[in-house]
């Protein structure tokens, strides 16, 4: 297994700085990049590198050069919004990933299942999170059956065309969110779709995380490493459903924290090697979002914790084997 970087967190940074940062991680030997949605495409043109063979082929030898291989593209998006030109723009952001990654040679794109409204005219997303009132589970049908399925099913087959495997991103307030979710879309769309496997995601929620990897099984197609803590008072108080600002540290239930400050090294040995059972033998991208830590701070701190974690040598055979 590998340590890798997902890059949006050196967003402020040109390709050749960013390229430099990671090299300072000594044990990181993989990088994430963003191609559009909401992690941006600051260090990517996808519409120059698709244009070009030769520019995607300098692309990749500068990224070769450094050490280096991408594990994913990714473009975290919601295809399935209910304003058609957000939902077109997310679809054709997926699409060129997924030609892209061809061309790169990169088995993976990363985004996100998205969320539909509660009927053809809404406006807005509507996550559905209680099946009472009836009419609840009404629309959490629709947006599956109308929606989430038919699409998926179409890109699903469309990335496949191209030889590059869907890793959606479970996350509250999209319809794929847990294993459970994650397992039906698969089960609908076919095993070229699977999931982007998030701890922190699941953990708040409640969800024993080496079990979750256990279930989910051959469907993780890539990881990414990030942690949370919870507030115990907070948490006793109002529970673990907190739409609060992420500013308002102190007021929250949980927060997004560095790998190792909020789950011990116990915790994230535990998770390596159930993914190792699992089959996974890919790459922990390593995605940054703690506000609680510099980008420095926090990047070492996961790395330090990691790899003490990560076996980045193939098992040797027991002698009772």
């Amino acid at each position: 297994m590998k340590l890798g970087l997902f890059t949006p967190v050196f967003g402020n940074l040109d390709f050749a700085a960013m390229l430099a940062r990671v090299q300072a991680l000594t044990q990181v030997t993989a990088i994430e990049l963003g191609t559009g949605g909401w992690p941006g495409n600051n260090h990517i043109d996808p519409d120059k590198l698709l244009a070009s063979a030769s520019e995607a082929s300098a692309f990749k030898k500068r990224i070769a050069d450094a050490g280096l291989q991408i594990s994913a593209l990714s473009c975290h998006n919601n295809p399935l919004h209910p304003n058609a030109d957000e939902a077109r723009a997310a679809d054709q952001t997926i699409r060129k990933s997924v030609q892209l990654a061809e061309r790169l040679e990169v088995p993976v794109v990363v985004t996100f299942s998205g969320c539909p409204g509660d009927h053809e005219g809404a406006a807005h997303p509507n996550w559905v999170t209680c099946p009472w009132p009836p009419e609840f589970s009404d629309i959490l049908e629709w947006q599956w059956t109308t929606k989430a399925i038919p699409y998926w099913q179409q890109t699903a087959k469309f990335a496949a065309g191209h030889g590059v495997k869907l890793a959606l991103e479970p996350h509250p307030g999209f319809l794929v969110y847990n294993v459970e979710t994650a397992l039906r879309l698969r089960a609908s769309a076919g095993p070229s779709l699977g999931v982007n496997f998030d701890p922190s995601h699941f953990f708040w929620q409640g969800v024993d995380v080496p079990t979750a990897i256990r279930a989910l099984g051959a469907a993780i197609f890539h990881v990414h490493a990030k942690d949370v803590t919870l507030d115990r008072q907070n948490v006793a108080v109002n529970g673990v459903i907190d739409a609060k600002s992420y500013r308002n540290m102190a007021e929250r239930s949980w927060l997004f924290r560095s790998v190792g400050w909020g789950h011990d090294a116990l915790a994230w040995k535990q998770i390596v090697s159930a993914l190792r059972l699992a089959g996974y033998d890919y790459v922990m991208s390593i995605e940054h979002e703690d506000a609680l830590a510099s980008v420095d701070e926090g990047l070492r701190a996961a790395v330090d914790t990691l790899a003490g974690a990560v076996l980045t040598e193939p098992p040797v055979e027991a002698w009772w084997t």
